[in-house]
């Protein structure tokens, strides 16, 4: 008869081996450490610090505002990009680098309609960040701000894209569309900094915090900023054509796609439709998804920004959209957006 075997209180019999839980935290913080570490490391060397001295506001005599702010570059020949509120009306901006070079930048243009501004200096071979594509995020995806605020230089912090689609009010009342809201920290000396994903590409360039809330801030979407350079170096502002919606990118469902003979699978819904403008006047409604303008597929906000270009200036165009479930297809002229000063 073989041996009865002993079990004393508290003891349990043998388990296979098994990972500790505390190890398989280890390895996701230490990946997820990882992807934030190497996002910094690409991109923080191009992030710069900038002090602008402006023009006083009527009243204020010879005194000299001054303000601060981030920017990163985009081309290794000294082309910036930064917040149109930080060097809006500057008299003269100065940019640092991590390793304290300091150099006089000239303004090569800034939007306010979309706070995107560029900046030059004299360089050659400069540390440069990558523009990636805003269209890819999805929410929940790692962000990470880096920025030099009060000359901090490398000030990283990281979150999640928590909505994607956002609108946020410009300082010259223009709604900013398709705006990214993370949760990733920022205060004011991070604005024009780079919101960067995992991969090392700028999304968006940081631009708001909600004051008095905690984890709602927001950033530019690249798609909308790389129009937006493109203008500004060619010309030095950006030339619009308005029809008056406010939009935001939206799913079109399978069925209503199905039912209305619809290819794509998304669109621009009108979230607003302002009085006297040129949709107004063509019929356009509040929840109207517009599916193409001119013959241009629109997908995404930024279509339809990149779309309404100087070229559509005062031509009557074609416009298709699905209100109810029901294709329309109507005829809009879009006018001049004025330059804001």
């Amino acid at each position: 008869m073989g041996a009865i075997p002993r079990f004393v209180l508290g003891e349990s019999s043998p388990q296979p081996a098994s990972p500790a839980r505390g190890e398989s935290d280890a390895v996701l913080l230490d990946a997820y450490s990882s992807a934030v570490i190497a996002a910094s490391e690409r991109v923080g060397p191009a992030v710069v610090h900038l002090e602008v001295a402006q023009a006083p506001r009527p009243g204020e005599g010879d005194a000299k505002r001054r303000g601060t702010g981030s920017g990163f570059v985009f081309t290794p020949d000294g082309f910036i990009l930064t917040n149109s509120h930080v060097v809006h009306g500057a008299r003269s901006i100065k940019v640092s680098f991590a390793d304290d070079a300091s150099l006089d930048a000239d303004l090569v243009g800034d939007d306010p309609d979309t706070d995107v501004a560029v900046i030059r200096i004299a360089g050659h071979q400069l540390p440069t960040a990558t523009l990636g594509s805003s269209r890819r995020l999805r929410v929940g995806q790692l962000a990470i701000a880096i920025g030099n605020p009060y000359g901090f230089q490398h000030t990283v912090t990281a979150g999640v894209v928590s909505a994607l689609g956002r609108s946020l009010r410009s300082v010259t009342g223009r709604l900013i569309d398709d705006v990214i809201q993370t949760d990733a920290a920022l205060n004011p000396g991070n604005s024009g900094g780079p919101l960067v994903s995992s991969h090392g590409e700028v999304v968006g360039i940081n631009t708001a915090v909600i004051m008095g809330a905690q984890g709602i801030c927001f950033a530019v979407a690249s798609n909308t900023a790389n129009f937006v350079l493109g203008e500004l170096v060619r010309h030095g502002h950006v030339r619009r054509a308005y029809i008056g919606v406010s939009a935001q990118q939206t799913v079109i469902p399978r069925r209503l796609r199905h039912a209305a003979g619809v290819t794509q699978a998304s669109g621009v819904v009108a979230v607003g439709v302002e009085p006297g403008s040129p949709a107004e006047r063509a019929g356009i409604l509040v929840g109207d998804i517009i599916l193409a303008l001119d013959g241009v597929a629109i997908s995404g906000a930024d279509d339809l920004i990149r779309v309404l270009g100087g070229d559509k200036i005062g031509r009557t165009v074609s416009l298709e959209s699905l209100r109810r479930g029901e294709r329309r297809r109507v005829v809009i002229t879009p006018t001049q957006r004025a330059q804001r000063r």
